[in-house]
């Protein structure tokens, strides 16, 4: 059985059934008051819970909640500038030997090789570490940019953390520069003719080792006194250390950070 309706119908029909609604609402004007009431009493009901909250002195309104502010910011919002501190003495702050280090260089490095063709042609287990947004790289000519994964993280972290304090100590961001990196058995022969402080085994020959500079940066914005500049790294340095992630020598005569991973 087919119906057909048409629109004069289909509005009829509409018409006629909102004249029932309205004489039902008419008839019967409770119908829609128990929604209302429920709605008014779940409202009644948060406020005498405010209320009581208020009265007791656990929530108020017009009162901020008593919360610690964070060392990033002072209690209006506003970022905090942190005091540069150093280190009290760089020897007595970096003491780690190279016989130290060279356990740690032989348990994480990679086989040494005897000449830099060598290394060019064969790096297996190294990283290249040449371009990167925390650090620069000095133009090496007795070592190569590349270092193993463990120690190329831990040159990053360092380069970010450098970062990350000299922002919120207000300093205009700078880059340190990575002097030098994997040796070879060649290249430290080499180096030894004019530097008494390198050693014949040198932990640079593992990949886990890297030299910093603390005298020379790089600014990214504004230039900063070479000297504060010092002293917010001896700090990233110093953490990196307590932490235990690397072991760390304060060369004077090479004006440099010697690190190696841990």
């Amino acid at each position: 059985m087919k119906f057909n309706i048409t629109k004069n119908r289909f509005l009829e029909g509409f018409g006629i059934v909102v004249i029932l609604l309205a004489l039902v609402r008419c008839i019967f004007p409770d119908v829609s008051e128990p929604l209302a009431k429920a709605h008014v009493g779940e409202e009644d009901d948060s406020v005498a819970v405010a209320d009581i909250k208020d009265e007791d002195h656990e929530y108020t309104d017009s009162k901020p909640l008593n919360v610690k502010p964070t060392i990033f910011f002072d209690a209006a919002g506003n970022i905090l500038k942190h005091k540069i501190y150093s280190v009290r003495n760089y020897q007595e702050a970096f003491p780690d030997s190279n016989d130290l280090q060279m356990l740690s260089a032989q348990k994480w490095g990679v086989k040494p090789v005897e000449h830099r063709a060598d290394a060019e042609n064969s790096k297996t287990g190294l990283v290249y570490i040449g371009a990167n947004p925390y650090y620069d790289i000095d133009p090496m000519r007795q070592s190569i940019p590349y270092l193993v994964p463990r120690a190329a993280e831990l040159l990053n972290d360092i380069g970010r953390a450098f970062f990350d304090s000299l922002q919120i100590k207000g300093l205009s961001v700078n880059r340190f520069i990575v002097t030098s990196a994997t040796r070879t058995r060649e290249d430290v022969a080499k180096l030894r003719l004019h530097n008494r402080n390198a050693t014949e085994n040198s932990c640079h020959m593992y990949g886990t080792t890297f030299d910093i500079s603390y005298t020379r940066y790089n600014p990214v914005s504004e230039p900063v006194g070479n000297d504060k500049l010092k002293w917010v790294l001896s700090e990233v340095m110093r953490d990196m250390r307590a932490n235990g992630r690397c072991y760390v020598k304060y060369e004077v005569k090479q004006s440099c950070f010697h690190v190696t991973t841990r």
